[in-house]
């Protein structure tokens, strides 16, 4: 988006609007494929379809073709293929009630068949997307180390005596392999924990043993507009202490550190994280830390110290250093995973969700879970970053395994909740409610539903407007000034 950028604030609109664009064709493309398939499998089994939206409520758009009408809703909350025969939903759907009366009724069959249709195009699109991530890759910035780089001072982890420079091999006697991937990580095993406390088995360097280290956790309390955190224990991952800048005239361009310097130890001590550096200084002090530094086939040593810029006002004393994580954390390749790697890591990231939502002792809620508002902030996102198609083709396939798993929950409504019904009526050899119950039932079903979406919508919605963000992240690197030290003659 370079050629955006050229063009100034008509370039940044114009850029919002094309990225936008693509968000919502692929976002409603998803909507699309999985109400196709209600709608190939109706007509396959030759039920009566009165319409194919995509998205609820009053129309913005429709049109009628071959006596089936088509149309755009107004509530951006999926969408629907109206089949009288079906459980009906006059009351959402618009539909007709004396139509419903002078059709045949189906069979329990004819309604397991067009209800498991949607959620089977829906997986079938993420079986496409992810061969085509197979073949093309996508972008991999993610951690893939499990060492520890640096505890929280008087956090859970420092009490129960975690260690900067610890590999953990097990949380809860779950193994680990990486820092963040979606399944088996540290984050997402501490996140998913349902014990008082979290076992960390870990292997550190010296010991002959792996060593188990329970430990507590913190979780940040939410409020009326903000979710509640999720499970923390006040640790980050290894990283090499690498600069990526010095800020002209600052402690660290004197003391000599330049870009590309990886340092190693700081008073002694092995340095596994630039956290390590940036907290090892008081602010209010002018404290000197002595640091050994990796630089190509040399290692100098050196003295740093932190001192407050004399522009702009404001900001806190600092190094001068300039670190950046993501380059740190690794080059960036694309990986290949298989179509059945990943389609299997987004069930099982699905099934754990939903497992998180029920199992006692568990802090994950369905205020964790994310509506469209954030679906689509995240897409946008997606696509601003350097390959972001790629990254949004693997993010889809994660979307609509989600989707279809979604679908399938015995929640009435859902298409899970018609295929339940169905078996209940074929087991009873008589429907489950007579049609004017089960529309009230379903139409019930269905408001609790959008109530949920609403729900999980306000928070998204904070998540993206109401997030405060640091003064110093607003000053631009170049801005900030050190005034150069003073020469003493005597």
């Amino acid at each position: 988006m370079d050629w955006f950028s050229s063009l100034g604030t008509f370039g940044k609109i114009l850029n919002f609007i094309v990225i936008l664009f693509e968000v919502i064709v692929v976002f409603n493309l998803m909507i699309l494929v999985h109400e196709w398939g209600h709608f190939l499998a109706a007509r396959w089994r030759g039920l009566k379809i009165e319409k194919f939206y995509i998205w609820f409520g009053k129309p913005i758009w429709k049109k009628t073709i071959n006596n089936v009408e088509y149309g755009l809703g107004s509530i951006p909350f999926g969408g629907f293929v109206a089949l009288p025969q079906m459980a009906p939903m006059e009351a959402i759907e618009g539909g007709q009630e004396g139509l419903r009366e002078t059709l045949p009724p189906i069979s329990p069959m004819d309604k397991i068949i067009v209800a498991f249709a949607g959620p089977l195009f829906s997986f079938l699109l993420a079986a496409f997307f992810a061969v085509v991530v197979w073949q093309i890759g996508y972008p991999d910035r993610r951690v893939h180390t499990t060492q520890i780089g640096w505890i929280k001072p008087d956090s859970p982890a420092e009490k129960a005596g975690l260690k900067a420079g610890d590999t953990i091999k097990a949380i809860d006697g779950v193994a680990v392999t990486s820092w963040d991937e979606p399944i088996n990580s540290v984050i997402e095993r501490i996140a998913f924990g349902n014990n008082e406390k979290l076992a960390f088995t870990v292997e550190r360097p010296g010991e002959a043993k792996l060593l188990t280290i329970p430990t507590g956790f913190t979780i940040e309390k939410g409020g009326f507009i903000q979710r509640t955190g999720m499970r923390k224990v006040g640790i980050a991952s290894a990283l090499p202490a690498k600069v990526e800048m010095v800020i002209p005239d600052s402690p660290a361009d004197r003391a000599g550190l330049k870009a590309g310097d990886i340092i190693v130890k700081a008073d002694g001590q092995d340095v596994f994280s630039p956290f390590a550096i940036d907290m090892m200084f008081d602010k209010n002090a002018g404290r000197q830390v002595n640091i050994n530094v990796k630089r190509s086939t040399e290692t100098p040593s050196m003295v740093l110290a932190v001192e407050k810029p004399s522009a702009p006002d404001g900001l806190e004393p600092m190094t001068g250093i300039i670190w950046d994580n993501a380059k740190n954390a690794a080059s960036v390749t694309l990986a290949h995973p298989t179509p059945g790697k990943q389609l299997a890591t987004a069930t099982t990231m699905m099934v754990r969700t939903i497992g998180g939502l029920v199992t006692p002792g568990s802090d994950i809620s369905f205020q964790h879970l994310s509506g469209p508002v954030k679906i689509f902030n995240l897409y946008y996102r997606l696509f601003e970053q350097p390959d972001g198609w790629r990254l949004v083709l693997w993010f889809s396939v994660i979307l609509n395994v989600n989707l279809a798993l979604l679908n399938l929950l015995p929640f009435p409504v859902l298409d899970g909740g018609h295929i339940t019904m169905a078996l209940i009526e074929i087991i009873r050899r008589r429907p489950v409610l007579n049609l004017k119950a089960l529309e009230i039932f379903q139409t019930a079903c269905a408001l609790t539903l959008f109530g949920f979406m609403i729900y999980v919508t306000w928070f998204d919605s904070w998540d993206l407007v109401g997030g405060k963000k640091d003064v110093s992240e607003e000053v631009k690197i170049e801005d900030i000034k050190f005034a150069p030290k003073p020469v003493v003659t005597q």
